[in-house]
């Protein structure tokens, strides 16, 4: 039923491309309860900007992992500052968190892909299963050209992982038009940016890419795996 919900769904909104259009659709059609994940990368910001500058009834939300940059803490304060928009905060459940410290030490995920994964689906997957919980409707700042894993990306997905619908408003944006929209609206923006760091995620799991590399090289850079830590990994 949800593969067909969501078919139907990408059939009706094929011709609606404008950010504004796509979210008034969305609300009147009253799928039921909508949620909002941010990272804070430049996506998110895109997105966080216009649901708080909308006033949309959408809970907005970050999955803290303890592991984050201080310059993400940053664009956190600021952005909330900024938009005076409640953005709920999930932690991992520290008694999770303190058993794999104990068992396999605080740098368990260089050791091998079972144990990077392990640690994500701790401090990221299972923090996001309850703020996901009861919801009908995930909106995420997925585009199509971020990696060769997401080029299919549809505008709806149903998410088998989390049995929900996934949204992607901005799956047809090249990075360019997320940066103009950025600068336009002075949407505040994670320093580390302007360093070279393109897609970021907890600090000693991201680093910096060269001008040829591809956009989530940085993420889990010691391993080859698809760069994906089973958040988006699910399509119906």
């Amino acid at each position: 039923m949800s593969a067909q919900r969501v078919a139907l769904l990408n059939e009706k909104y094929a011709s609606t491309t404008k950010l504004d259009d796509l979210f008034s659709t969305l609300l009147e059609d009253n799928l039921g309860e909508i949620a909002f994940s941010t990272s804070l990368g430049q996506e998110d910001q895109v997105l966080t900007h216009h649901i708080a500058t909308h006033n949309h009834p959408i809970e907005v939300f970050t999955l803290d992992t303890g592991r984050l940059f201080q310059e993400t803490y940053d664009v956190l304060a600021h952005t909330q500052q900024k938009y005076n928009v409640p953005i709920k905060v999930y932690t991992p459940e520290h008694t999770q968190v303190a058993s794999l410290l104990s068992t396999k030490g605080p740098n368990s995920f260089y050791t091998s892909v079972e144990n990077r994964k392990e640690c994500c689906s701790i401090r990221k997957i299972e923090p996001l299963k309850r703020a996901l919980k009861g919801k009908k409707v995930w909106i995420t700042g997925l585009r199509q050209a971020q990696s060769a894993n997401r080029n299919t990306l549809d505008l709806f997905s149903y998410d088998s992982s989390f049995d929900i619908i996934k949204f992607n408003p901005l799956r047809d944006w090249s990075l360019d038009a997320v940066n103009d929209y950025l600068e336009t609206y002075r949407v505040p923006q994670n320093t580390l940016h302007k360093k070279g760091f393109v897609s970021i995620g907890c600090a000693p799991c991201t680093r910096a890419i060269e001008p040829d590399e591809d956009i989530r090289a940085g993420r889990w850079w010691w391993e080859s795996s698809k760069k994906e830590c089973g958040l988006h990994t699910s399509k119906s």
